[in-house]
């Protein structure tokens, strides 16, 4: 599988990258072999690009799938990691990244990034967040610093700082979860601040291209949408051996224009780490199958559940997802 160059960056990487946050304990909770097996399949079907975060829980499969993988610099076929923290201080920051460094079993990361950036004051309240990550991509300890973020605002910011290597935006053809300020933002709106960071040289690798799997029915026109913005990678998560290989016979083109994978037996799911119960979906819902459960947080009934997908263009942080 040929690799693109991550921007400014000396770092090389597949078209399709896998989230990692999909394994995990808050979506399918995998055995650590079984995830573990995940990762490792996708390596060895050629994919580099792997994403975690402190949050997601997940450095545990990584470590496992790369136990006997040579993860030095002198290595072209390493896997590349890329973590990121939500904290906004220096002192958590540089907790997260030690965190990261000792659980994979390494001394290195190629990725570090601001995880899910709003809004101002936001950005200006992870100065010191900030500030670690550059300190640590001086030492040699992170080869990269960006952030990830769901809004136009911040992805069009980051074009202008010029310590930024790495931009992580959500985006798909639908606007599912893409924010501007308080509100919704356009997938033109964000197609434009994509455009802005890649004129800047800033490596961009995107999330949500199938808006939280809502949109594999469209399968090869939600992939192509994001490819054709000249992402550097398409950051998908992936539970199934099956949905690895489609993928990488996508990144490789081999792939009918009208393919479509089954998704009959798809559910709604709400990831209860990013809900922030604020009702919005279960008023949404035609036929009153979310409800809010004993932990404050949107829930779903699936004896009633039509299955419909109403509800994810609603969620203001895209918690609603289908497999």
């Amino acid at each position: 599988m040929e690799k693109n160059r991550l921007g400014n960056t000396d770092i090389f990487v597949t078209p399709i990258g896998l989230g990692v946050l999909t394994i995990g304990n808050t979506q399918l909770d995998l055995p650590l072999e079984e995830g573990a097996e995940i990762v490792r399949y996708a390596y060895e079907k050629g994919i580099n690009l792997f994403d975690t975060a402190q949050y997601y829980q997940t450095y545990k499969y990584i470590r496992e799938a790369f136990k006997d993988v040579d993860m030095s610099l002198d290595n072209p076929d390493r896997p590349v990691i890329a973590s990121k923290c939500l904290d906004y201080s220096y002192e958590a920051m540089e907790r997260a990244i030690l965190e990261c460094l000792d659980e994979l079993g390494i001394d290195r990361i190629d990725i570090f990034k601001c995880h899910e950036v709003r809004q101002e004051p936001d950005w200006s309240n992870r100065a010191g967040a900030w500030q670690c990550l550059i300190d640590y991509k001086k030492k040699g300890i992170i080869g990269a610093i960006g952030v990830s973020t769901h809004h136009v605002d911040i992805t069009e910011m980051m074009a202008d700082i010029p310590e930024c290597d790495i931009v992580f935006p959500l985006i798909n053809y639908a606007g599912l979860g893409i924010r501007k300020g308080d509100g919704p933002g356009t997938p033109e709106e964000m197609e434009a601040a994509i455009k802005k960071c890649l004129d800047a040289g800033k490596g961009v690798f995107a999330m949500k291209a199938f808006g939280g799997g809502n949109l594999t029915g469209t399968y090869m026109k939600s992939l192509n949408y994001v490819r054709d913005l000249g992402c550097h990678s398409i950051m998908v998560g992936m539970g199934k051996k099956e949905e690895i290989d489609d993928l990488v016979r996508y990144a490789e083109d081999e792939l009918p224009e009208d393919y479509q994978p089954e998704t009959r037996f798809k559910k709604i799911h709400i990831d209860q780490g990013d809900c922030e119960g604020c009702y919005t979906c279960v008023e949404r819902c035609p036929n009153k199958a979310i409800y809010i459960n004993e932990n404050g947080l949107a829930d779903v009934n699936y004896d009633i559940c039509l299955t419909c997908g109403y509800c994810a263009p609603v969620c203001p942080v895209r918690a609603i997802i289908m497999w």
